[in-house]
């Protein structure tokens, strides 16, 4: 038995049944609970993340600004899994997978909320002056030492699941890409990417939000602008896509020719596990990094944070999986709208790339190349705050160099491995990381009710008032 094979046995107990219902169980409990605020609230958080409403003050505690926190947060979640993620899951999973990536990012928008507040209002400083927080210090702080195991298995799982998720698809994917587009060999690959992520690593985590400030609105503009000039070019073909992607959400592919077909539970494991890895909501991730935003409030920060989540998943993966499915390159047997072939042999951001080229030509070829090279890049040095976070709660600030030093080496042994291989440990890594700290969320909603109240009963309008003052003034 090869380790595939054991990482699909361990991935189908773990994305089973009992994980979905608590995944979407806890997103739809923290839904009711907060009465929709994702959706409320969704043009004030906005507000607070993109405009001068939601800077800090300059006596609010924190290490980066709001703004800051959320480009660091999407460097680490606008990644490989919104271009080679999405074309996996809808190869595995039909047209329909993209549905249930949407289920998950709309739940998932109230998942994160709950997250980045409870790391803000549990977050503590380290040795060195930084703010540390995540679902291991709200376990803790927020449930008592009694569950301090839950705690420790959330730290070590996130640690263990930086170097997958975070790292070593990230850079499988660049290397495809690379490969097959500039002709670059792996190892190579590998080598650029280490001594590049070691460069900014070592920074620290002011270094690290400094660069995804910077690249990432440069990053999302690339793709995004790509994408809706594919879209615009094909608008005649959007209606009939929707259509494919409700239809199979509900209905199974029939096998045809050397098509296997796809059961309607294969778009639902795929969408959902392609959806987590997209946006991340439920992992625990966006507590790891809001706690270092500076705000005076922790609802503040929550909002912002939770439009990362639907940017990531309902904007770019959505405009990927048009992408995909105008071009028929999801279909081994040809689209059902294009009638065009799979490409033979391409899987991943090396399918999506195919399906830009397939419009733009060599240009869209260079979008998906240069998106997947930045995007992932992104992706590693964002990731590592995730993962020294954890490592740091486990063993203190003194092991971070360790940590560091296999973090980078984990960069260059990912470009050089199989992409299934890579993927189904991220997969598994992604499980374990969400089931602790989805019973912490479960255990703690009442905090998040009440933090929530307390800010839009006690706050919100006073700061509203002021806001209306300045401008008059």
């Amino acid at each position: 038995m090869n380790i595939l094979t054991v990482l699909d046995k361990i991935n189908g107990v773990l994305w089973g049944t009992p994980s979905l219902l608590l995944l979407f169980g806890t997103g739809v409990m923290l839904t009711v609970m907060l009465k929709g605020l994702q959706f409320r609230r969704l043009g004030y958080a906005f507000k607070l993340g993109f405009t001068k409403e939601g800077q800090a003050d300059i006596k609010d505690e924190g290490d980066v600004s709001n703004f800051k926190a959320l480009m660091t947060a999407l460097a680490a979640t606008i990644g490989n899994g919104n271009i080679a993620g999405v074309a996996t899951a809808i190869t595995l999973g039909g047209p329909g997978a993209i549905f249930w990536m949407w289920i998950v990012g709309l739940l998932g928008m109230a998942t994160k909320y709950a997250e980045a507040l409870l790391a803000m209002k549990y977050r503590v400083k380290n040795d060195k002056g930084e703010y540390s927080s995540g679902p291991m210090y709200y376990v803790e702080r927020g449930l008592g030492k009694k569950f301090k195991w839950l705690a420790v298995a959330f730290a070590f799982f996130g640690a263990f699941a930086a170097l997958g998720i975070g790292n070593s698809v990230q850079s499988n994917t660049i290397a495809a890409v690379m490969d097959t587009t500039f002709g670059v060999n792996n190892i190579t690959t590998g080598i650029i990417l280490a001594v590049l992520a070691s460069l900014i690593i070592f920074g620290g985590i002011q270094r690290i939000s400094a660069v995804a400030g910077f690249f990432v609105p440069i990053m999302a503009v690339l793709y995004i602008g790509g994408s809706l000039v594919i879209i615009g070019l094909h608008i005649d073909q959007i209606i009939p896509a929707f259509k494919l992607i409700f239809f199979y959400a509900f209905n199974p592919m029939a096998a045809t020719g050397g098509f296997v077909g796809v059961l309607v539970s294969e778009a639902i494991r795929n969408g959902v596990a392609r959806g987590i890895f997209s946006n991340e909501a439920g992992l625990g991730t966006a507590a790891l990094i809001a706690g270092n935003a500076k705000t005076d409030h922790p609802v503040k920060q929550a909002l912002v944070a939770m439009t990362g989540t639907f940017i990531v998943t309902i904007v770019v993966c959505t405009m990927t999986g048009l992408v995909l499915i105008f071009s028929g390159f999801w279909d081994p047997t040809g689209g059902e709208i294009s009638g065009v072939a799979h490409p033979v042999g391409l899987d991943g951001g090396a399918l999506t790339s195919a399906a830009f080229a397939s419009t733009l030509g060599i240009v869209g070829e260079y979008i998906v190349a240069f998106s997947v090279i930045f995007f992932g890049f992104s992706t590693i040095v964002g990731w590592y705050v995730y993962g020294e976070k954890c490592f740091e709660y486990l063993v203190g600030t003194k092991g971070i160099l360790g940590y560091r030093a296999v973090y980078i080496f984990a960069t260059a042994i990912g470009a050089v491995t199989s992409l299934t291989t890579v993927w189904a440990f991220a997969d598994m890594a992604n499980a374990l990381m969400m089931l602790p700290n989805l019973v912490a969320l479960i255990l703690l909603s009442k905090v998040v009710v009440n933090e929530t109240n307390d800010y839009f009963d006690n706050h919100y309008k006073a700061a509203g008032k002021a806001s209306s003052s300045r401008k008059a003034a």
